[in-house]
């Protein structure tokens, strides 16, 4: 069905590809000439388009707007070593979108809308593809409610779109995270595994005001005691505590990384301990003063692997030890790279030829 089904394609005429600086590329403000667009009407979608990337007329009485049904996917595509384009696990993608759909309320989006439609819409940019070390395609999936009517309850009618712009990496030297202690981004039984809205607007106050005490980000914890981690602001993370890989078990209040996942399976292929598990702050500053903790890093789509350099605790810095070479956040994040750019082997088959 994937090479059946039947998109309507518009391309644009006045492309903005001359605007794309792959030595200056800020992340989310330059987007592709084109994004796809399907609509959910009459109990069914309707048929894809791919058209020029432009504004999109809804109702002042939008039912996202007024009562937070939308969600989002986070996902990129790579120029390979010989040239082409491929998109990293991008069935994984899918399935995680429709996990927050039916979390939400809203309608689950076919395999073959989503996949097939995506790789028209990569395939028709490809030129915007960049090829610059550390650089990719940042895909974003959306949906969202469109009923213009007022009243508390699930919509009709929704609106799913992928759009796509050129960046480069997120974070360019290590990040400085405050454990909050304080506020709260998700709380169990709630919808903190879905990549819905609602959670990044409720997180915006607390990540401001970290930011304005010399913060990058902040790692969550738990809504009812503030001590066992849960994730980052933009991206799961994990710790290496006497040599083995540590990082907090999934739960409804944090969200399954595409990432996470693959820094697993790679970190178990090579042999080393992967620990799953309730993890406290107190247990992460601890274990950093006894130098039994080696390293701490982010992990998501938009970061990748992004190093932690300085941990916020209880009103005190600690700073962590500098990386080398042969730390595993390095070389997780050199073997990750050469897979999504070609450059070494796909066992896991996780790259999808555009």
């Amino acid at each position: 069905m994937l090479d059946t089904l039947a998109i309507d394609i518009q391309p644009t005429t006045a492309s903005r590809l001359t605007q794309l600086d792959p030595a200056n590329m800020e992340f989310g403000k330059l987007f592709a000439d084109h994004m796809l667009s399907v609509e959910y009407t009459g109990g069914e979608w309707q048929q894809p388009r791919i058209v020029p990337y432009g504004p999109l007329s809804i109702s002042p009485a939008n039912s996202a707007i007024h009562y937070g049904q939308a969600i989002f996917e986070g996902m990129k595509a790579y120029r390979q070593a010989d040239g082409s384009v491929a998109l990293f696990r991008p069935s994984a993608n899918w399935q995680r979108l429709n996990a927050s759909a039916e979390r939400m309320a809203m309608p689950t989006i076919p395999e073959d809308v989503f996949l097939h439609g995506l790789r028209e819409l990569v395939k028709l940019d490809a030129a915007w593809v960049p090829n610059v070390a550390g650089s990719s395609l940042y895909i974003r999936p959306f949906m969202f409610a469109t009923d213009g009517a007022l009243g508390v309850r699930p919509s009709d009618t929704y609106h799913f779109g992928i759009i796509t712009c050129p960046v480069a990496a997120f974070f360019n030297k290590p990040v400085r995270v405050r454990f909050e202690q304080k506020y709260v981004r998700a709380a169990a039984g709630g919808a903190g595994y879905a990549k819905n809205a609602g959670n990044y607007g409720a997180a915006m106050l607390p990540s401001k005001l970290a930011q304005q005490d010399g913060y990058h980000q902040l790692i969550w914890t738990d809504a009812s005691e503030h001590q066992y981690v849960e994730e980052s602001g933009a991206m799961n993370v994990m710790f290496v505590i006497d040599g083995k890989v540590v990082t907090p078990a999934l739960s409804t209040s944090i969200l399954d990384g595409i990432t996470r996942r693959s820094v697993l399976e790679l970190a178990r292929g090579w042999g080393l301990t992967v620990e799953e598990r309730r993890v406290s702050s107190r247990e992460i500053i601890e274990a950093l003063q006894a130098g039994r903790l080696t390293e701490a890093f982010g992990v998501g789509t938009a970061a990748t692997i992004a190093p932690i350099a300085t941990m916020g605790y209880e009103g005190q810095d600690h700073d962590l030890p500098a990386l080398s070479d042969t730390s595993f956040a390095r070389r997780v994040g050199a073997a990750l790279d050469a897979i999504r750019t070609g450059q070494a082997a796909d066992p896991h088959g996780w790259m999808v030829a555009v």
